[in-house]
């Protein structure tokens, strides 16, 4: 890097990398201190997965509309305001004594943050040349921000034996301001002068889309699925879906054009993303509640626990790499996601033997390792270079909606089937209220119960969780079939003909 790099573009990199870290960690290190947030604020089950969905709905809003931002008012302005606002929001988030406020203040940080993760891609587009300096500048990228997520846990579990929960947030203000520095004094400012009319509508429409049915999920136990209630908000997240494809297909510049899903190598590859998010990200927001409630380790513990599960994506894309020259991304992305949920049925198994889950993580990491890379080169490769920035987009608003959705429903599921595993172990003169309360509890981390409860608790925890991974398992391996036919219907056809024509 010292031979490729200017002395400023290595402190511009710096800076970049300190973002892309503080992006990765804040993913990942917050799912561990959940349980303790549920303890010392008395954060209901419903507010601990809204504290980590404000967050990736929040990116999401902005995701689309950050990009055309930038290319007008100055890619390293809105850095630099991406910053300050990552900074100001972590901040809130740590002085937070309520759950409602570390919710509002999760929402303003992922806004904050979905701008700086797009502003440092344009950066590193820009600023670097292409060739061997901007390969070194995003594999340094690459490399950190995958440290941030396959760490976080370890690290968010450290922070809290050695200081508290506020300073997983708080330890974002001294980076962000280290970072702001650097950028402000090596970052080049830039701009595209032919930059693209910003679609309003869509990313309005999108975001009350994902929005409304997220609550749907999130709160159709409470209101009732099947309620009035409930029927009103799926109609309003269907008006809004239908609104966004009006206006997609009639914008002179869409954020979602659908022509581009006729290309069977991008569709594939966006399967790809949403497989990746549909199983393996949301159960990392709940395997430490397994590690910490049903295991009863400590927070430091279920952090090096979670290692098994986030380390081996971080090892696994060089051989990704050698992988798709061989046989091809059709080949590894489908393999990938169908790897992922041979993982994700193993820790099944693993709930209840005596291998525990950890064999299971190992293989779901490795297999996602193997996907994220492909997946990533695969979506902006397939596609002409004049829309490399819609497919990156299109790329990132799937995997973040389907995380934001999954995450609801990963909840929901582990509620339910932690409630029916207590209606079948408790007395039946327990209110069916009283024990939706109590299940709820228990997949937030409740584990200061009576003696004569821990047993049908932790029971009732490993039944939740078993259909939480059946769940994960089925969907990843569906969209792992979908994948493959995307990929290779189109090439078996004709082979086909060739050899009736023969």
């Amino acid at each position: 890097m010292a031979v490729l790099l200017s002395t400023r573009n290595k402190l511009a990199l710096t800076a970049v990398c300190l973002a892309a870290m503080m992006s990765g960690l804040e993913i990942s290190s917050v799912p561990v201190i959940l349980p303790i947030l549920e303890k010392q604020i008395h954060a209901s089950f419903t507010q601990l997965q809204w504290i980590m969905n404000a967050y990736t709905l929040a990116c999401t809003t902005v995701l689309m509309a950050t990009g055309t931002l930038a290319d007008r008012f100055g890619r390293k302005r809105l850095f630099l305001i991406s910053i300050t606002g990552f900074g100001l929001t972590s901040l809130l988030c740590g002085a937070a004594n309520s759950p409602s406020l570390i919710i509002f203040g999760r929402f303003l940080q992922g806004m904050s943050g979905g701008a700086m993760l797009i502003c440092l891609i344009a950066i590193l587009s820009s600023q670097f040349p292409p060739g061997k300096a901007r390969n070194t500048a995003f594999t340094a990228w690459g490399v950190v921000f995958g440290f941030g997520l396959g760490f976080g846990p370890m690290i968010g579990g450290l922070i809290v034996a050695l200081a508290s929960w506020q300073w997983v947030f708080l330890i974002h203000v001294v980076i962000a301001i280290i970072t702001g520095l650097l950028a402000y004094k090596n970052v080049e400012e830039s701009r595209d002068h032919e930059n693209q009319q910003l679609d309003v509508g869509g990313v309005v429409s999108l975001t009350a889309t994902v929005l409304s049915l997220t609550f749907y999920i999130t709160q159709g136990g409470q209101i009732g699925y099947l309620s009035d209630r409930g029927l009103f908000i799926v109609g309003i997240a269907l008006l809004c879906l239908m609104i966004f494809i009006y206006i997609e297909r009639r914008h002179p510049h869409p954020m979602f054009d659908f022509t581009v899903f006729r290309n069977r190598a991008f569709s594939g590859a966006l399967l790809g993303s949403i497989g990746m998010n549909f199983s393996f990200w949301p159960f990392m927001i709940y395997l430490p509640i397994y590690f910490q409630t049903v295991l009863g380790y400590d927070i430091v513990t279920a952090g090096l626990y979670l290692l098994a599960y986030t380390l081996p994506t971080l090892l696994m894309p060089p051989l990704a790499t050698r992988l798709v020259s061989r046989f091809g991304a059709g080949k590894v992305i489908p393999s990938g996601l169908l790897g992922i949920g041979i993982g994700f049925w193993l820790m099944y198994f693993g709930l209840h033997g005596t291998i525990g889950v950890l064999p299971g993580a190992v293989v779901a990491g490795v297999a996602l390792g193997l996907t994220n890379t492909p997946v990533t080169h695969t979506t902006t490769g397939a596609l002409p270079a004049n829309r490399a920035g819609m497919a990156s987009g299109m790329d990132m608003s799937a995997r973040l909606i389907t995380l934001a959705i999954n995450i609801a429903m990963m909840g929901t599921l582990l509620v339910a089937g932690v409630k029916l595993a207590l209606c079948e172990a408790l007395p039946a003169e327990n209110s069916m209220q009283g024990l939706q309360s109590l299940a709820e509890k228990l997949a937030g981390g409740e584990n200061s119960l009576p003696p004569a409860l821990a047993s049908v608790a932790r029971e009732a925890l490993i039944s939740g969780f078993s259909g939480v991974l059946l769940y994960g398992a089925a969907g990843v391996c569906i969209l792992a079939l979908a994948s493959h036919f995307l990929f290779n219907f189109r090439v078996k056809s004709a082979l086909g003909r060739a050899e009736i024509e023969s």
